[in-house]
């Protein structure tokens, strides 16, 4: 079963600064409905004006996911990390028993447009943890790429939960399938473009609840960039 929601359906914020679109409630976004998927809990696209962000604030027990679509995001937290990550990048942050950080745009100039992933662990507690790899295109070009895993397999970052997510870029005649094992779920996000997911066309901003089902099939794709988790 495919439970499509779409784009213009999400939760809303414009604060000037940002302009953030919300999948499950957030903030002051609330929709009992809407409280996530297996263990996603948030999956946020923001836009972020230059030199602006947010000052620093605290996490504890969730796996943190930001994945940069355009633009440059800076980090630091209290663990002393600081990065900046860029398209291809994701980053990982394992709030634990309590972490804080802030996250800002990079450039006095051009906005940053990126996803933030919220998933719960599978226990709660154990240290703060951070991770960033980088995927190059063709890495995710015509292909599902993992890039979080709870085992890290693949050069994926680290999760502390049973749940994989896969990155792909799509375009024209290029498909990907994905297999789904028994009893597990999965939730698609169209990043970008659009796609047919089993023969349902989705737009950019659309996600798709899936359950009871074998294969998934990614198709006829228009400068697709979508993000697929395989949750329990």
């Amino acid at each position: 079963m495919l439970q499509i929601r779409k784009s213009q359906e999400r939760g809303h914020a414009d604060h000037g600064w940002l302009n953030s679109y919300h999948t499950f409630s957030f903030a002051d976004y609330f929709d009992p409905q809407q409280m996530g998927f297996s263990a996603l809990r948030v999956i946020n696209e923001d836009r972020v004006q230059p030199g602006e962000g947010f000052p620093t604030h605290g996490h504890r027990d969730m796996e943190i996911v930001s994945y940069v679509l355009d633009g440059a995001l800076e980090h630091k937290d209290s663990m002393g990390t600081g990065s900046v990550i860029r398209p291809g990048d994701v980053q990982r942050m394992s709030a634990g028993t309590g972490v804080r950080h802030s996250e800002y745009n990079a450039s006095s100039e051009q906005p940053v447009h990126f996803l933030q992933i919220w998933i719960q662990p599978s226990q709660p507690g154990g240290p703060p943890g951070y991770e960033q790899q980088h995927f190059a295109p063709e890495q995710l070009n015509g292909r599902l790429r993992l890039i979080a895993a709870p085992d890290g397999r693949e050069g994926a970052v680290t999760l502390r939960q049973d749940a994989c997510l896969y990155a792909t870029r799509l375009n024209g005649a290029q498909d990907v399938t994905h297999v789904l094992s028994a009893g597990r779920r999965a939730y698609v996000h169209v990043a970008r473009g659009s796609v047919q997911l089993n023969g349902v066309p989705l737009a950019a901003g659309d996600g798709v609840r899936v359950e009871n089902e074998t294969t998934l099939r990614l198709s006829s794709a228009a400068n697709a960039e979508v993000l697929l988790f395989d949750l329990p």
